[in-house]
């Protein structure tokens, strides 16, 4: 039998290439979410609102622009319904607001690939049951 990758290896593979779609030239986040059967009902990545075209400029100052940046997980939230996703993996750890909106859309598993120390989502996800767990280990690369 052939080497298979896990479920958390596949949706952070997927994942990390939905990043790769972001127009944000500090920090790519991409997310996966998979229903209860493990299938992909979407993928997301962080960037501007959809038709936004960023004005000269825009992205020369980080903190004046971040305000403006839709989280992937926020992106992703916005293409299925409460409860319809198991699994969501992102590239990051959630950050407190967007950890919040996960529990909200009743996620079972959050897998992540880069902690985000300032974020509360271990605290949010005990409270809530929801199993958070980072993934460092997965296909990066087409072998």
């Amino acid at each position: 039998m052939p080497d298979r990758i896990t479920i958390p290896q596949y949706s952070l593979a997927l994942a990390h290439v939905a990043s790769l779609r972001s127009e944000d030239p500090y920090r790519k986040v991409g997310a996966v979410a998979l229903d209860h059967s493990n299938r992909v009902i979407g993928t997301a990545y962080n960037g501007l609102a959809p038709g936004f075209e960023a004005p000269e400029g825009f992205w020369d100052d980080r903190d004046s622009r971040q305000k403006y940046m839709l989280h992937a997980e926020v992106n992703l939230c916005s293409l299925f319904t409460r409860g319809s996703a198991k699994i969501v993996a992102c590239t990051t750890k959630p950050c407190t607001s967007c950890m919040q909106m996960l529990c909200a859309y009743d996620v079972e598993t959050i897998y992540f690939r880069d902690d985000y120390p300032t974020s509360d989502a271990d605290e949010i996800a005990a409270k809530y049951g929801v199993a958070l767990i980072q993934v460092e280990d997965y296909p990066r690369e087409l072998s």
